[in-house]
């Protein structure tokens, strides 16, 4: 396994469609392998091939539950819409809100060419399948949000979650004057 150089929003490879996995081989066991440590490393929750440099159609995605391998991703169902906010670690520094659907199926194969099918309603799975199938076609998130803000820091999010624990009412003053100054820096 091997660190992967993570593109940035403006390289040219992050708005091109990527082409079908047709050989389910030790390459791309290899591709699959670096994905999971440079998104670990970078701290992900999931990341698609075009991400690391290469226009293939692989997915990856972690939830507290669950690992997903996803070979030739396609959206065969969908339905209700609904605005969840969104980031990227192609655009730093960036979030914003996107309307996604509520409900997915997904079907795809594993590494080993195993056909998967995942049909969920998940708030998060749901998002992320639809954020990493966006970019094999070369859609990144930021094209389609609305609101978007300067993510807020590690430190920030830290400071918020102490405050919030000890004092809910000054918490939420906090947060609501992060989120003024976070428009303001916009």
């Amino acid at each position: 396994m091997a660190l992967r150089r993570i593109r940035q929003y403006g390289d040219a490879i992050l708005k091109k469609k990527s082409k079908p996995v047709t050989n389910f081989d030790e390459n791309l066991h290899n591709l699959l392998d670096d994905m999971w440590e440079t998104m670990h490393e970078f701290d992900g929750l999931g990341m698609a091939a075009p991400q690391v440099g290469v226009l293939r159609r692989a997915v990856i995605l972690e939830t507290e539950e669950e690992k997903y391998e996803l070979i030739n991703p396609v959206i065969v169902e969908s339905s209700g819409l609904d605005v969840k906010t969104e980031a990227c670690l192609s655009v730093p520094n960036k979030q914003g809100d996107v309307e996604r659907p509520v409900f997915v199926k997904v079907e795809a194969f594993d590494r080993h060419q195993n056909p998967v099918t995942i049909a969920t309603d998940d708030d998060m799975l749901t998002t992320a399948l639809c954020h990493e199938i966006d970019h094999l076609d070369g859609v990144l998130f930021i094209e389609k949000a609305t609101n978007i803000q300067p993510r807020p820091t590690d430190e920030e999010v830290a400071e918020s979650n102490k405050r919030v624990k000890g004092n809910p009412r000054r918490a939420l003053r906090i947060l609501n004057n992060n989120k003024t100054k976070a428009a303001a820096r916009a």
